[in-house]
């Protein structure tokens, strides 16, 4: 049984690549292979392989540059899924997604459930939402896995950034109105991978099938994230001109940007982790694992 992994390199699908090549033959397909703007190209491309299962970790998510660009974001994020929804039901194939805390407005006042109304407040959460709505409407079998502040070692990320500037600048002004739960990729790819591991030894089964939100425990904000990553790093030696104490709290208001983000981006992992069987680790757990490499990779 075949799992076809689309996305290959972006950060969540090299970690795919990790996860789930022990269980099973994987192909995977960055976008030089699956084109998600060319829907006679994917749809060959499934036929040819024949997957048991899909694993979509291609988008869209240049979530600024979809307010210029809505088409394409709806062409990668929800037409292409739809598509592959379609080809991978002809198969009998489960088909796994990942979807975002911005299909909510931000509005509530503690973490997302599942089942709570979406209201996106830009292109890019409106793309992410007809995804869903499009795999769940063209696949019964499926798994949706909404996450949010995903970041990896591998390419651009929070705490590579505050680093640089924290090393460039004597002060830092960071969002500090805006909650959530930093998440790293190696996280989403391990539990995805439980779950993979399920379906392929009861591909019958259904009982897993539906959205579940997959994010680290516990919540922060932009300004006390980047906190603790200059705490982090000053401990492992790292030379930095701005203190944790030197990074200044501002609303998101005083950083405007072409799309506007949720407020809140808390969600409610309770149904997965029950789900699995599994607990989900704070999110400093993984933050400090990142910093302490890239603090290490510096000093040697």
């Amino acid at each position: 049984m075949t799992i076809l992994l689309l996305g290959k390199d972006g950060q969540l699908g090299w970690e795919l690549q990790r996860s789930l090549s022990p269980l099973a033959p994987l192909a995977a397909f960055g976008r030089a292979g699956a084109d998600f703007e060319d829907p006679v190209g994917l749809r060959d491309l499934v036929a040819e392989l024949r997957p048991a299962i899909i694993v979509n970790a291609a988008a869209y998510t240049a979530v600024d540059k979809a307010e210029r660009e809505p088409a394409k974001a709806f062409r990668i994020n929800a037409e292409a899924v739809g598509l592959l929804a379609e080809e991978a039901a002809k198969l009998d194939a489960w088909m796994v997604h990942y979807s975002t805390d911005y299909v909510f407005d931000g509005a509530k006042a503690s973490p997302y459930g599942e089942d709570d109304a979406t209201d996106p407040l830009s292109v890019y959460g409106r793309s992410k939402r007809r995804g869903e709505q499009a795999l769940a409407e063209g696949n019964s079998r499926h798994l949706i896995f909404r996450t949010s502040w995903v970041f990896a070692a591998r390419g651009a990320n929070f705490a590579k950034t505050m680093l640089r500037l924290a090393a460039e600048r004597d002060r830092l002004d960071v969002v500090a109105d805006q909650h959530g739960a930093p998440t790293s990729a190696e996280l989403v790819a391990d539990l995805t991978a439980l779950a993979v591991h399920r379906l392929l030894r009861d591909p019958a089964s259904g009982s897993l099938a539906g959205t579940y939100h997959l994010a680290a425990a516990g919540e922060t904000s932009w300004h006390g994230y980047a906190r603790f990553v200059l705490e982090r790093a000053r401990a492992g030696g790292a030379v930095l001109r701005v203190a944790p104490d030197g990074v200044r709290p501002i609303p998101a208001r005083a950083y405007p940007s072409p799309a506007r983000r949720p407020a809140n981006s808390r969600l409610d992992t309770s149904k997965l982790a029950a789900a699995l069987g599994v607990r989900m680790p704070d999110w400093r757990f993984h933050v400090a694992r990142l910093v302490d490499e890239l603090v290490g990779r510096k000093r040697t």
